[in-house]
């Protein structure tokens, strides 16, 4: 049934109604009700110190009041949930003909600011590639240390990676170049592009062609990566080397290989401050996407790879 018409009265009798409305009428939970007293009272307080009735808050008001709560450490998200509330109760009393219009309906929250990207330090980026397994089998360590050379040296995705031929072909979605120092990758939205190798990275391949080749004919006879099986290998896979490797490499954290590319970016940006390269060499449609690790001819981007990079500085053939 619905409520009588509210008859003009203090603040907190309009939110006591208000509440025993919303417990009542709409049937919320306790814990729901207990959430919008709360966020009710910071109303209160608020109007308190202006000071100003409840009924007479205005636009202006409530964009004063989100800032303080912004400037105050609360999260854009935290004063989302606490604007929702308010804009119920006026909404409440809009109906109930205690205010001509909804003080808080155009109002929002400050966006939540994007939260960077883990990346490892220089160092730990630096001891997880250089990390060899002597216990380990031979032609898996080869193999992994080559993935985490490839992932840290070229920034490359994972589907980048696993989408790898050992050699150019009509049928290639990306294939790794030795010679000329560059892997070719089909990236998002199907879009080619071609990143430099560093000198590390191409080390650790050669030695892992070498082992691969002991396999005698895979399964999957083009994959650069491949498992026992002789099949290419899946993200899945790669993700769970990784964590293992970089466990067994004594890393505080586990690194998935995102966090490679992260690295990358980092650390090219940081010595480079060459955004634009960067850009490119990660393959970003916008440089948007780009702009968070600050919070470009083939030759140019290979300087700026080359002078940064801290596992680069390889000596890369010209372009012809």
């Amino acid at each position: 049934m619905a409520s009588d018409t509210v008859q003009a009265g203090s603040d907190e009798e309009l939110v006591e109604r208000y509440l025993e409305h919303v417990r009542v009428e709409k049937r919320l939970a306790q814990r729901t009700v207990e959430l919008y007293a709360l966020d009710l009272q910071k109303l209160k307080d608020f109007a308190a110190q202006v000071p100003v009735a409840l009924t007479r808050v205005q636009n202006t008001h409530i964009r004063r009041w989100v800032a303080q709560m912004h400037s105050g450490g609360r999260s854009g998200r935290g004063i989302a949930l606490i604007l929702s509330g308010w804009r119920g109760f006026y909404a409440w009393l809009g109906r109930e003909g205690q205010v001509a219009s909804n003080p808080v309906q155009d109002v929002r929250s400050p966006k939540a600011a994007k939260p960077l990207p883990k990346a490892l330090s220089v160092d730990d980026a630096v001891q997880l590639a250089s990390f060899r397994n002597e216990e380990s089998d031979p032609w898996l360590d080869a193999r992994d240390a080559a993935m985490v050379e490839l992932l840290y040296s070229s920034g490359l995705r994972v589907a980048e990676l696993t989408g790898l031929d050992v050699a150019a072909s009509s049928s290639a979605r990306g294939w790794i170049d030795l010679p000329s120092a560059e892997a070719h990758v089909l990236g998002k939205g199907s879009k080619r592009r071609s990143v430099p190798v560093g000198r590390e990275a191409l080390a650790a391949l050669s030695r892992w062609l070498t082992l691969r080749a002991q396999l005698g004919a895979p399964a999957d006879q083009h994959a650069l990566f491949i498992g026992r099986n002789g099949t290419r290998l899946t993200a899945q896979s790669i993700w769970q080397r990784l964590k293992r490797r970089s466990q067994q490499a004594g890393l505080a954290m586990p690194v998935h290989p995102h966090m490679l590319r992260h690295s990358f970016a980092s650390h090219v940006l940081q010595s480079s401050s060459d955004l634009r390269a960067v850009q490119e060499l990660l393959g970003h449609a916008n440089i948007s996407t780009t702009q968070v690790y600050t919070r470009l001819d083939f030759q140019h981007l290979a300087k700026a790879y080359d002078a940064a990079h801290p596992r680069a500085h390889s000596k890369r053939p010209p372009k012809p």
